[in-house]
């Protein structure tokens, strides 16, 4: 299962450290943060134990108006499930009870100045892509006109070179030859590189090239949703590929579906053309527009 360091939280958000400077190694494997409230009466039956756990104004105000019994007592029973980490948000003080009890079981207490609803969907957020489920697969993942695609196909069949094709029409470079593909939720895939080739793109006879240093930074981004899946494949003579509207086919990547087009080569094809018409008919597609329905309604009004 995958897992970040707590460690990692501190530079990505400027988290201020209270206590468990020597404890920043502990395991973070959840990507949802928890701000405990049936807690602090006691009931522990479903407390996520597992989860970074948020301090915000209404939970610390409510501390500071308990007496210290109450206080070390409430504080004293959640300590005791060792989450990964204690955060009080916008920058509240008056923490002595929480450093007191963080010390002794060992847990940072960590702080920052951001409000709790805006740290909590910042935090979620990166937890969610941390955390997320992934797999590398071969291709090329580019952006098309703000819609994600995984170009695939075998060695050599011309990925990279179709991609250069459209980054100069001003689309964008993700990832070449590795994708690295991460599982966001049951619908959502996204596409993204694996650092040691962020922003390069080889091409055979050419070699490796920086699509940034070339075309400047519009040329490439970091991730993106992929929507669809096209594999570059060789021509078929005996196919018909003359259909006024495809059947649906689904390519499946960690149980997610993803629409899945095969575009055969033959010299004289415009691929990368035919990749953003791809694109944009499927666009129109979720917007409720068939160029094969309307073509069929001007037959029959004939």
């Amino acid at each position: 299962m995958k897992s970040i360091e707590v460690n990692e939280l501190i530079g990505k958000f400027s988290l201020e450290v209270l206590v468990g400077s020597d404890r920043l190694d502990r395991k973070i494997m959840k990507a949802k943060t928890y701000r405990p409230g049936l807690e602090f009466v006691g009931y522990f039956d479903f407390f996520p134990q597992e989860h970074v756990q948020i301090l915000g104004v209404k939970e610390i105000t409510y501390l500071h108006a308990l007496t210290e019994e109450e206080r070390n007592h409430h504080i004293g029973n959640i300590v005791k499930y060792h989450p990964p980490c204690f955060i009080v948000t916008s920058n509240q003080d008056g923490l002595k009870y929480l450093t007191k009890y963080c010390e002794e079981e060992g847990i940072p207490l960590l702080r920052t100045n951001k409000t709790t609803t805006a740290f909590m969907t910042s935090l979620d957020a990166y937890l969610q892509k941390a955390l997320a489920p992934e797999i590398a697969v071969h291709g090329v993942c580019l952006n098309v006109s703000g819609i994600g695609i995984l170009l695939r196909g075998k060695s050599g069949v011309g990925k990279s070179e179709t991609a250069h094709t459209l980054i100069r029409r001003g689309h964008r470079l993700v990832a070449d030859d590795m994708v690295v593909l991460k599982k966001l939720s049951e619908q959502t895939l996204l596409g993204t590189h694996n650092e040691k080739s962020k922003e390069f793109l080889a091409l055979r006879s050419v070699g490796l090239i920086n699509v940034v240093r070339l075309y400047g930074r519009k040329a490439f981004q970091d991730e993106t949703r992929i929507v669809l899946d096209i594999e570059l494949t060789k021509w078929r003579d005996n196919d018909l590929n003359n259909d006024l509207e495809l059947e649906p086919k689904f390519k499946e990547y960690m149980g997610v579906q993803i629409t899945h087009f095969e575009i055969q080569l033959q010299p004289g094809r415009d691929v990368a053309g035919l990749i953003e018409a791809a694109a944009n008919n499927w666009y129109l597609k979720t917007q409720g527009y068939s160029a094969a329905e309307e073509f069929m309604k001007r037959l029959e009004c004939e």
